[in-house]
């Protein structure tokens, strides 16, 4: 179909785009009608054209001129990880602390097996032990003695006998197999088998589980309620790990008011600091709190040279967005290398990231939903690459189909947030939790996923797939 008009004009103004800024702001510019003029053809484009385009049903000629005027200098959640990761290196000190004070650290060296598992063979079945050789034309074999978990059979056990044996009980030296009590009938004669019997059945040997001299856990690994256990069946009584990641988490602002004292007018409650404290002590991090600092100059140099002595990582939230940052980034720049950006995911663009004279700095953005998607998507992996915690993963991101209809513009990768389940058929949806505002932070509680929508795409209709990352440990209530 031939192109319209409008269509041909929209085209041109993105093919000249990436030139706009020369024009607007060349301090050197000799020309000032023919600024004029540009400015004049560029306030067109923004507010004329882009709004005819999908007043006209040419909304992707709108939404693709919005898209490069305003997205074109973002940068990637991909590229954003891989510009912090790659700066970052693990803690070298380690600590050895009791195997009931490991919870939640990170093994700093690999646990090697002192014994065999099972340190011995043993019955795998309540039953009887027998020697295949005493097993013919099924006489009944008569009762030597009994073993027990913890109270092996000892005595004499004559040719033609069997052994009562108790699962977990060692196996009496000399025996070939366990035959399951369900298979045997017991008569004042003796115990006869309804079965045959195989060399070796229902006894778990030794070292059958994990061999002495084995590698248990790999360095890097989060202790918990899978690995534990499993060092105790071992005898180990304590591990080394990593030591605890330090990090220093305040606020910004003056309209911050603390959890638990009464709002001021134009006043909110500082909900960021409390949310990324509660995040940080489940990530196993020790936390120092500095509280809110206010909008001035000396006192958030003051809170930065703190944070930055007693820290391996500094936290703050508010202040890094355009037009907020001028004196922080001045201040920062005097204390360090510190690096704005402005990130293609959506909530959450304005970010910070850079080192103080000793620890790493994050900078989180004022809005509630943004700061605690851009902890989870960005700090969370740098916490870990610090920590040594070399297996960390986000959960697998799974494909659903949509319930209900998702608003979105092109130009920034979307976290909204979701609930996901299981139709009768086995099928993933995902529906929306409502309003996805950066200041609802409701939404987190609702829901049990992110809906994850690719940069370039637009609003989805029920009923088209889409991508899901369900919530971890760290939101997943």
């Amino acid at each position: 179909m031939a192109k319209t008009r409008m269509q041909q004009a929209v085209e041109i103004l993105i093919l000249f785009k990436p030139h706009y800024r020369f024009y607007f702001f060349e301090p050197k510019i000799q020309y000032p009608i023919v600024h004029g003029c540009l400015l004049f053809y560029f306030s067109i484009a923004s507010f004329i054209i882009t709004p005819l385009c999908r007043v006209y049903a040419q909304p992707d000629y709108g939404a693709l001129f919005m898209d490069h005027c305003h997205t074109s200098d973002l940068i990637s959640l991909e590229q954003a990880l891989d510009k912090m990761l790659s700066q970052l290196s693990p803690l070298q000190q380690t600590e050895t602390v009791p195997l009931t004070a490991a919870a939640g650290r990170i093994t700093a060296a690999a646990v090697i097996s002192p014994i065999d598992v099972p340190p011995f063979a043993n019955s795998a079945m309540d039953g009887y032990a027998v020697r295949l050789a005493d097993l013919h034309a099924n006489a009944p074999l008569p009762v030597a003695g009994k073993a027990f978990a913890g109270a092996p059979f000892n005595g004499e056990w004559p040719a033609g006998s069997c052994v009562r044996i108790m699962t977990g009980a060692p196996i009496p030296a000399g025996a070939d197999a366990v035959i399951m009590q369900e298979q045997a009938e017991v008569s004042e004669q003796g115990v006869r088998f309804n079965a045959v019997a195989q060399a070796g059945q229902n006894i778990r040997l030794a070292g059958e589980d994990i061999r002495r001299g084995a590698g248990v856990l790999p360095a890097g690994v989060k202790l918990g309620a899978a690995q534990l256990p499993l060092l105790a069946s071992l005898g180990v009584a304590e591990v080394q790990v990593m030591r605890k990641l330090k990090v220093a988490v305040f606020s910004t602002g003056d309209e911050l008011q603390p959890v638990g004292q009464p709002l001021q007018a134009g006043q909110i409650y500082d909900t960021n600091r409390f949310a990324v404290r509660l995040m940080l002590e489940q990530l196993g991090c020790e936390v120092f709190d500095l509280g809110i600092v206010r909008d001035n100059q000396a006192a958030l140099r003051a809170a930065f040279e703190q944070a930055d002595s007693q820290a391996d990582v500094v936290i703050s939230s508010g202040g890094v967005s355009v037009g907020e940052a001028d004196y922080t980034k001045q201040m920062l720049d005097e204390l360090g290398q510190v690096s704005f950006w402005k990130l293609a995911i959506k909530p959450g663009k304005p970010f910070a990231f850079g080192k103080l004279k000793h620890a790493w700095f994050c900078g989180l953005p004022g809005n509630p939903v943004s700061a605690a998607l851009t902890f989870y998507q960005l700090v969370q992996p740098l916490l870990a690459r610090l920590a040594g915690h070399s297996d960390w993963r986000l959960p697998p991101r799974l494909r659903a189909r949509a319930l209900t209809p998702l608003k979105k513009a092109p130009g920034r990768l979307d976290f909204q947030r979701g609930v996901f389940s299981s139709n009768a058929a086995g099928q993933l949806e995902v529906s929306t939790t409502g309003h996805q505002g950066s200041h609802v932070f409701s939404s987190y509680s609702q829901g049990n996923c992110f809906i994850v929508l690719e940069r370039e795409r637009g609003s989805v209709a029920a009923g088209e797939t889409v991508e899901i990352e369900p919530f971890n440990a760290l939101l997943r209530s």
